[in-house]
C-alpha cells in the first residue's frame, strides 16, 4: 500500500563556465584595468577598462562601465554602459543605458530601454559553429586576382 518513492539518479550538470557568472565586482566598489579570459563576471560597481572576456557579462542596475570596446559571447545591461560592444547576443533591459555602437548576432531591448548609437547586425561568431558546418566544400571562394563582375563593355555612338 505504501511505497517508497524510488529517488531520481539523474545527476545535474552544471552550465558551462561561459555561460555563467564567476565573478562579481561589488556594489560601491570601483576597478581599473582590463578583463580578460573564460567564465562570466557581473558588474554592480564601477569598471574603466578594457574588457574582452570568453563568456558573459552582466552589467547590473547599479553597474558603470567606462571601455573603448567591451568583447563578450553574450552581454546584459542593466546599468549604464558607455562603450562600443561586440557579441553574439546583446540584451538591454528597462533600466539598461549604452552609449555606443552595438555589433551582435542577436539583439533584444526591453521598453524603457536607451541606446546611444548604430545597431549592426552580423552573423554567429565562428567559434560556436561546428567546424563542419562552418566549412561548406560546396562553397566555392572567389579568385581575388579576378574581377567579381565583369565591365560593362563601351559603346561608341556613330554619328
Amino acid at each position: 500500500m505504501f511505497r517508497k518513492r524510488e529517488e531520481s539518479t539523474r545527476e545535474q550538470t552544471p552550465a558551462p563556465i561561459q555561460s555563467r557568472v564567476t565573478s562579481i565586482l561589488g556594489e560601491g566598489t570601483s576597478w581599473k584595468g582590463e578583463i580578460t579570459g573564460k567564465g562570466g563576471i557581473r558588474i554592480e560597481g564601477l569598471f574603466e577598462g578594457k574588457i574582452d572576456l570568453d563568456g558573459l557579462i552582466i552589467v547590473s542596475q547599479t553597474g558603470r562601465v567606462e571601455s573603448e570596446l567591451i568583447k563578450a559571447d553574450s552581454v546584459i545591461v542593466g546599468g549604464s554602459v558607455r562603450s562600443d560592444i561586440e557579441a553574439n547576443r546583446v540584451e538591454i533591459r528597462s533600466t539598461g543605458k549604452v552609449w555606443g555602437d552595438v555589433k551582435a548576432a542577436r539583439f533584444t531591448t526591453e521598453e524603457g530601454a536607451y541606446l546611444r548609437g548604430k545597431i549592426q547586425m552580423e552573423e554567429e561568431n565562428p567559434r560556436e559553429i561546428p567546424e563542419a558546418e562552418a566549412l561548406d566544400p560546396d562553397d566555392k571562394k572567389p579568385d581575388p586576382s579576378k574581377p567579381a563582375l565583369k565591365p560593362k563593355k563601351s559603346v561608341q555612338k556613330k554619328d
